[in-house]
């Protein structure tokens, strides 16, 4: 097979085909990008997994180009599985494979097709998530389903969490499934016309909180956009990151949205456009992510302070 992925989210699914004996002729994933404050080229989590066990790494810039197609046909895979490789695959790679190409994607479908599954699952306030093994077609996230398993989001899952349990749940159901699909013991189904949505990108703009907004809203997207981009206001002309925070509904208050209602080592209470949402892990530039206990043993806040 060939196996294309890019950030940490590929890895396991990748591990486990190797360490089930399947042959990896080439593993595909993006070009090493600038990272940290040098900027130095920095391998994916998937090339450095690659190199490990000494497999062919292949990292087009775009597989639109003949040639990058015709160097994957070379390899000559049975099956192509994709894991977030981040590079639309053309019609005319999807039919290189003699069996097709098998992607994982971190949610229920048809729900939630796009590019950001977990954060927007998280953020509407979802029961459940999951993995699907879903064949490839032209169309986005739009191919038949091979098999699906799922998992409860529990009110204390982030991005963060709910993404490292999705990617070994997929990385599990490959395994199991993948034979029994190659040989066509089991088929795909074709995902439904009802409960289609899409995950849009997350963007740095989205960050910005919106005092007006409810409590619970907000609360969930500080645990969507948590390890990024981080929600975050502004305190004293500087950004005020919320790393955690939990919505206190019912609480009768008076203060406009922004206002810090009350400051205690259990959190800062900060009045939305309904409810209060307790502010749980902070971070001020220059300084790391704390929880507030912590926090305000360096730094003062007061109540009737507004945040912006």
């Amino acid at each position: 097979m060939v196996y294309a992925g890019t950030p940490a989210f590929a890895v396991p699914a990748l591990e486990a085909l190797i360490d089930a004996g399947y042959r990896v002729a080439a593993v595909y994933t993006q070009p090493d990008r600038p990272a940290g404050r040098g900027r130095r080229l920095r391998a994916s989590p998937v090339k450095t997994l690659a190199l490990e066990h000494g497999l062919v790494v292949e990292q087009p810039e775009s597989l639109r180009d003949p040639a990058a197609q015709a160097r994957l046909a070379g390899h000559a895979p049975d099956a192509m599985v994709v894991a977030a490789y981040g590079l639309i695959l053309p019609a005319a790679v999807l039919g290189i494979p003699t069996h097709g190409c098998l992607n994982i994607h971190a949610s229920l479908l048809p729900r939630w097709r796009g590019a950001a599954p977990i954060q927007r699952a998280i953020e509407a306030g979802d029961k459940r998530s999951g993995v699907c093994l879903m064949e490839m077609a032209a169309g986005l996230d739009t191919g038949p389903v091979v098999a699906c398993r799922s998992t409860p989001i529990s009110a204390e899952d982030t991005a963060s969490t709910l993404h490292d349990r999705l990617a070994d749940m997929g990385a599990e159901l490959l395994v199991d499934s993948f034979d029994d699909w190659l040989s066509g013991r089991i088929s795909a189904s074709d995902q439904p016309e009802a409960g289609v949505t899409y995950a849009d990108k997350i963007t740095t703009e989205e960050c910005r909180v919106d005092w007006h907004e409810a409590a619970d809203a907000l609360a969930r997207r500080v645990r969507a956009y948590d390890p990024w981009p981080v929600m975050r206001c502004h305190r004293d002309h500087a950004p005020f990151k919320i790393w955690a925070a939990r919505s206190l509904p019912g609480f009768a208050t008076t203060g406009v949205p922004g206002e810090i209602l009350a400051v205690s080592d259990e959190g800062i209470d900060v009045q939305t456009g309904d409810g209060v949402l307790r502010l749980l892990r902070v971070q001020v530039p220059g300084g790391r992510a704390q929880a507030v206990a912590d926090f305000l043993r360096g730094h003062t806040m007061h109540v009737g302070e507004i945040l912006l």
